[in-house]
């Protein structure tokens, strides 16, 4: 039978609960220490970044001078990822950093993009020629879309052509140049020649001739000088040693005389001869994945003969703005859509290391927050 507390006791337990009740009142939940705060604020910052740059823009810094003047060592870009479609993770590991695990390789795809690549885009992608990485791992480059999938890209004397239609050097694009002088003693002002920011000046076994790395305007604006005769572009009337480093090699190319190549697309049966298979086959096997092979009567392609091929995916031709200063498809061949990471957009802030006075003399205040053309 259950006992029936007495007044006295019921008043008893309904005092202790009000004093309970009452000191959860002046004693409310321990508040967060600073460090405990700083934590949180830290572990959600970086969940946040790394949301962001995987799926929308990605952060990227020119380390070489291989896009000069369009783009200057120092500069630190916004890479939109949504243009092209943002690409999902293919290797599992620390985002952001080379600590990966080898071996194992994510099931991946691309989100739609609002835009497809443009010849002239200025693409973020990553090095084809590194192998011996995930796709995702491999470094980091920039370059200038030339030619897209389908068009024939043929290089003459440094004049490049696309589908036969001559392609304008672009306003701040720079190349190798021969000034000829009409006086063997005279030599160029550096000061005139730093207003049209030319800052290499180099000698020739004859004294009358210079070469200078310029754009075209500063080129034009030379041939105006008093003292000089003309400026013709610095083409190699020789191999130079070039051609054994080419894509494909040992074929007599040079980065002032390349091709004719076709850049494969999705979808294109391209019927395969002994001269494109050269430059074709590395495609066949590195990137879509097949053995491959040459034999007395034709090609094999996963040990099967075949006399045409058709591409699963979209392949690009880059090159550098600074033309006679970079690593391109000249050197390694196509970047297939694989690789491509999405499209340069801003330069958001830029560094000049050699820049003086220290601080604010380094930064080029000019190129701050500059749409990327």
């Amino acid at each position: 039978m259950t006992e029936i507390p007495d007044k006295k006791t019921r008043r008893r337990q309904r005092a202790e609960r009000a004093r309970s009740r009452a000191r959860k009142e002046e004693n409310p939940r321990k508040a967060k220490g600073p460090l405990r705060e700083w934590i949180d604020a830290m572990v959600f910052a970086i969940v946040v970044m790394v949301i962001v740059r995987s799926l929308f823009f990605d952060l990227f810094r020119i380390p070489t001078p291989s896009m000069e003047q369009s783009l200057l060592v120092g500069d630190y870009l916004f890479v939109s990822k949504l243009h092209y479609g943002t690409r999902t993770p293919m290797s599992l590991g620390i985002p952001f950093t080379p600590v990966y695990l080898k071996g194992v390789h994510l099931p991946w795809t691309r989100f739609p993009g609002f835009s497809r690549v443009k010849r002239g885009d200025a693409m973020v992608f990553n090095w084809p020629a590194d192998e011996d990485k995930p796709v995702d791992r491999k470094m980091h480059y920039i370059k200038r879309v030339v030619a897209l999938p389908g068009d024939s890209l043929l290089i003459s004397d440094k004049v490049v052509s696309i589908n036969g239609d001559v392609q304008p050097l672009r306003e701040d694009m720079q190349q190798l140049w021969y000034v000829y002088k009409n006086d063997p003693r005279v030599r160029l002002p550096r000061e005139r020649l730093l207003e049209l920011r030319v800052e290499q000046v180099m000698p020739t076994s004859n004294p009358l001739i210079v070469q200078i790395l310029a754009t075209e305007a500063a080129a034009d604006s030379l041939e105006a000088w008093p003292y000089v005769d003309r400026v013709t572009p610095a083409v190699s009337r020789s191999d130079g040693g070039y051609s054994p480093v080419m894509y494909p090699p040992n074929q007599g190319y040079t980065p002032d005389n390349f091709g004719p190549i076709r850049v494969p697309g999705k979808g294109q049966e391209i019927v395969l001869t002994p001269a494109n298979w050269l430059y074709l086959e590395p495609a066949i096997r590195r990137y879509e994945g097949h053995t491959t092979a040459r034999s007395a009567d034709g090609f094999r392609i996963d040990g099967q003969s075949v006399s045409s091929y058709t591409f699963t995916q979209d392949y690009f031709f880059v090159m550098g703005d600074n033309r006679d200063n970079s690593q391109d498809s000249r050197f390694w061949g196509f970047v297939p859509k694989t690789h491509v990471v999405g499209k340069a957009v801003l330069t958001y802030f830029s560094w000049d290391a050699d820049g003086s006075p220290p601080l604010l003399g380094q930064i080029r205040f000019g190129r701050l927050m500059r749409p990327i053309r």
